[in-house]
């Protein structure tokens, strides 16, 4: 069934493998995120079977579902209405607010449970966490953690290079060590994990430069994609090809390239120029944005070049491929981060693997 997303599953076991083992010979704890293929239970079970730590996700229902040995940690700031979910379906989550603390411990309370919490710190990138500077309110925030009866002060956190762009450093991933290493010595506690964000972190890694004190790491793009986030290209060793996307041509015909008549808006409200290139060999493919970021798109044939979308359809330019193409034939195309996550996202996306 097209279109489809087939999943290498012997090249992510490669990047696990080598991203685990360069973990953990720095002392770095591993959770490897799930959320770009909403938890497939394929790649699921591969990560659990690893020597992976833990298993991190963004949706409570990804989590709720997941067949895991392994400790499960939620992402994405709790929402107070979600709360005895939470305790539910995750062993750990990254909070910061105190009111969904305490509606956290009162739901772990309910379910006579100890649930763990990662008090995320802000240190410039001004997505999640109590801003580093806010001092008085980071001491009180982990003061309630560290002294309610049923929530643990497992750990702080930060998150970088998601909003603002800004990029791992000595300077701001030392200082979340050094809030960590205050927090010990004001609550007497030993707040094991100390989490230093996510993919962008693989350069300090591959150079063994990771401030001494970070021991945990949520890596996704490194993993499914085998990227560098702060720079967006490739870690040597690990495979860029995990994924591929194939989808099948519908209709190939001769065509101008640029449209006739007056020109408005197209169905997205976008007002766009064609360049006349002359006649071309355009084919249609059975794929549209309602599946897929059109953008995040790389064909695997350098001669095919994608020319536009609607809701539907993909329209992709084969006047100088070489391949002998035609209607029934299959494309395929690499995706980045934010394809792969609609296209695992898209119910109309089939899914194949490859042991």
């Amino acid at each position: 069934m097209y279109p489809r997303i087939s999943v290498n599953l012997k090249k992510l076991k490669e990047n696990l493998n080598f991203l685990t083992s360069l973990c953990h010979e720095q002392g770095i704890m591993t959770a490897i995120v799930t959320k770009v293929f909403c938890a497939d239970e394929r790649i699921v079970e591969l990560i659990n079977e690893s020597s992976a730590d833990m298993l991190a996700d963004s949706r409570t229902q990804n989590l709720a579902g997941m067949k895991t040995d392994k400790p499960k940690l939620l992402l994405r700031i709790g929402m107070q209405s979600e709360a005895e979910k939470i305790v539910r379906c995750a062993d750990i989550s990254m909070q910061s607010e105190l009111e969904t603390l305490k509606m956290l411990n009162e739901a772990a309370k309910k379910l006579g449970t100890i649930h763990k919490i990662i008090l995320m710190i802000d240190m410039g990138d001004l997505r999640e966490g109590i801003l580093n500077t806010d001092s008085e309110t980071i001491l009180d925030t982990a003061r309630f953690v560290n002294d309610a009866g049923n929530l643990e002060l497992y750990g702080i956190g930060v998150n970088l290079t998601c909003y603002g762009g800004i990029l791992p450093d000595e300077n701001n991933l030392g200082g979340l060590v050094a809030i960590a290493d205050k927090l010990r010595k004001e609550l007497h506690s030993p707040i094991p994990v100390i989490s230093g964000g996510n993919s962008s972190t693989m350069g300090m890694l591959m150079d063994h430069s990771v401030p001494k004190g970070i021991n945990h790491l949520r890596l996704g793009e490194s993993f499914v994609l085998g990227n560098d986030t702060a720079t967006g290209k490739p870690v040597e060793g690990l495979n860029t090809d995990c994924f591929v996307l194939e989808a099948e041509i519908v209709e190939l015909k001769d065509k101008p390239s640029k449209p006739i008549g007056k020109s408005g808006p197209n169905a997205f409200g976008e007002y766009l120029e064609y360049p006349d290139r002359g006649i071309m060999k355009r084919a249609i493919l059975g794929i549209g944005r309602q599946d897929v970021t059109i953008d995040g798109l790389t064909p695997l044939d350098p001669d095919i070049e994608i020319i536009g979308a609607s809701s539907d359809h993909l329209i992709v330019n084969l006047t100088d491929c070489r391949q002998d193409l035609n209607v029934g034939d299959i494309v395929r195309f690499i995706p980045d981060y934010g394809a792969l996550l609609h296209l695992f996202t898209s119910k109309y996306v089939d899914r194949s693997y490859i042991e």
